[in-house]
């Protein structure tokens, strides 16, 4: 399938190409300011799909409006040159609902598509978004997500007021713009965000700025949150990394926490050198696994109240872990003659005021 985005060097259009990247049997044709000026109707030419995503979203008010109905009268006249029945896609805005210039603009523009596309026998979907952000994003410009994360990211406190916004992520916005497709949904359609007050938008980044700042990955849980994590890293990189780690040694060999996250947990890596054990506890609540990446070791479990014990014998050779059952003290202990890599991740963070950490030896005493 052939498939055109124009807009395409924008937030929106980036994120929608990175999407249909996936798709082995789609072809995007990338239309951006040089493809709309140049020869259009060749590069709309067998497209079945047509995302029109090309507009201008800040600035004099006048000239956005102009400018964004200009770009569609621009498509209109290619798509009719080019005998096209694709399906149009259009990217319109809440605005709409607004007695603004801008919402005016957009409304125009879904009028002027939907008049071509009852001329040609073409599809047409308006599609109506609410603020979207997305990594790549302008601050001060696509959205205000991406200026508090622009601030933050810099070490500035911006403010903010209770004022109700609507937001979605852009790969969001591009899986249900595919599922339009897929579906042939026409008419004009609202797509929507989660609902927050600005206040409650820079809380939540600014907490996710404090944790990552103690090396933690925040709750990501929620795929909204997660997708704030992502916006406001990307603002980070490159300069913020890499990150150096606090390496604990002691005469067992070395420990440093790789990942914390309330939302997964922890995972630790160390080295123990040879005839060394670790462990000797047990837990009542934590999940645990034990994945030895490196040399040999054996693994040693028993029930608190039995007398049982079960050893696995596990290789860096074949990577294999070992879940550690609640109520079964274990230890692991390096048989092998090089130095032992293990992996051990826990789901919550460890907690010094209640470690659910009982020491007691494997063999039974």
């Amino acid at each position: 399938m052939r498939v055109a985005v124009t807009g395409a060097h924008g937030m929106l259009g980036t994120h929608l190409r990175a999407y249909l990247r996936a798709y082995d049997d789609v072809q995007v044709v990338p239309i951006g300011r040089e493809e709309f000026a140049g020869d259009l109707a060749g590069q709309l030419a067998g497209c079945e799909v047509v995302f029109h995503l090309a507009g201008m979203n800040r600035g004099d008010e006048r000239e956005v409006a102009r400018t964004n109905v200009a770009l569609t009268e621009r498509l209109v006249g290619a798509l009719e040159e080019a005998g096209s029945r694709a399906h149009v896609l259009f990217s319109s805005s809440t605005h709409i609902e607004r007695d603004t210039l801008y919402g005016e603009s957009k409304r125009r523009a879904a009028e002027l598509l939907e008049a071509w596309a009852a001329r040609s026998g073409g599809r047409f979907s308006n599609v109506v978004l609410p603020g979207v952000f997305g990594e790549g994003g302008k601050p001060f410009y696509n959205s205000v997500v991406a200026t508090f994360c622009h601030q933050l990211a810099r070490g500035e406190e911006p403010t903010a007021n209770d004022s109700e916004i609507e937001q979605i992520h852009a790969q969001e916005v591009a899986r249900r713009l595919w599922r339009m497709v897929g579906e042939e949904e026409t008419g004009t359609v609202r797509v929507e965000g989660r609902k927050l007050t600005v206040r409650e938008l820079l809380e939540t980044l600014q907490e996710m700025r404090d944790t990552y700042a103690g090396h933690v990955i925040p709750d990501i849980s929620d795929p909204f949150r997660r997708d704030l994590f992502n916006m406001y890293r990307s603002y980070l990189y490159p300069a913020h990394y890499p990150v150096p780690l606090t390496l604990h040694s002691d005469p067992r060999g070395t420990l440093f926490e790789a990942i914390k996250t309330p939302s997964g947990g922890q995972a630790f890596m160390s080295t123990t050198h040879p005839g060394v054990t670790r462990g000797n506890h047990f837990h009542t609540r934590k999940v645990e696994r034990f994945l030895v990446s490196g040399g040999e070791a054996e693994i040693r479990l028993r029930h608190i109240f039995g007398t049982e014990v079960q050893t696995y014998r596990v290789s860096g050779e074949q990577p294999s872990y070992v879940d550690i059952p609640t109520l079964h003290t274990h230890n692991i202990t390096n048989v092998g003659e090089t130095t032992l890599l293990t992996l051990f991740w826990t789901n919550e963070l460890f907690d010094p005021a209640n470690p659910d950490q009982v020491p007691e030896p494997v063999e039974p005493q």
